[in-house]
């Protein structure tokens, strides 16, 4: 029979994790108008999570601290706006967790996860927003990378440095 990677030691880190990533998204460098911030590298705890457990550990870990992130600070303009804000593009960052090996292609694999998430978001429910005449698509995709670019560069640098420390990454022997 398969082993669970659903351990109490794996869930005890998600929720240190989460409980991180929450403490982290509130230290904002820098807050765009309409949503999206420049975070102290608040992806890192979920990213990391995921690479040392899993990707379904981290997915799930992702969708918690999303829902959570929607009780902080909220905006719902229709059902599926919510889903592709707040749920889908945390729980994304768990496609990390299937790069173990490559810990800064995981990096940039989940957070394009989460950026074509809120892409779609933005060009079907805040199309409005673009300058009159600009394509909601191309607004929408570079909006998002004014802040999620800089994340991807600050997550991909501390993950690679923690993945390095054997006591921490790729070395660290993760029971139970």
């Amino acid at each position: 029979m398969k082993k669970s990677k659903f351990t109490s030691a794996a869930m005890a880190e998600a929720g240190m994790a989460i409980a991180l990533t929450g403490l982290l998204h509130m230290i904002t460098i820098y807050q765009m108008p309409q949503g999206g911030r420049v975070t102290a590298a608040a992806m890192v705890p979920l990213v990391f999570l995921a690479l040392r457990r899993g990707p379904a550990v981290g997915m799930v870990a992702g969708t918690v601290f999303g829902l959570f992130n929607y009780i902080q600070d909220p905006f719902f303009v229709h059902p599926v706006q919510f889903l592709l804000d707040y749920p889908v593009p945390f729980m994304l960052l768990g496609l990390a967790g299937c790069f173990r090996r490559w810990p800064a292609v995981g990096v940039v694999v989940a957070i394009a996860a989460r950026f074509a998430s809120h892409v779609v978001s933005g060009a079907v429910f805040f199309a409005s927003y673009a300058p009159k005449g600009m394509n909601p698509w191309i607004y929408s995709a570079v909006y998002n990378a004014t802040y999620l670019v800089p994340e991807l560069i600050v997550t991909v640098v501390v993950i690679v440095a923690l993945w390095s420390v054997p006591a921490l990454g790729r070395g660290a022997r993760v029971e139970g």
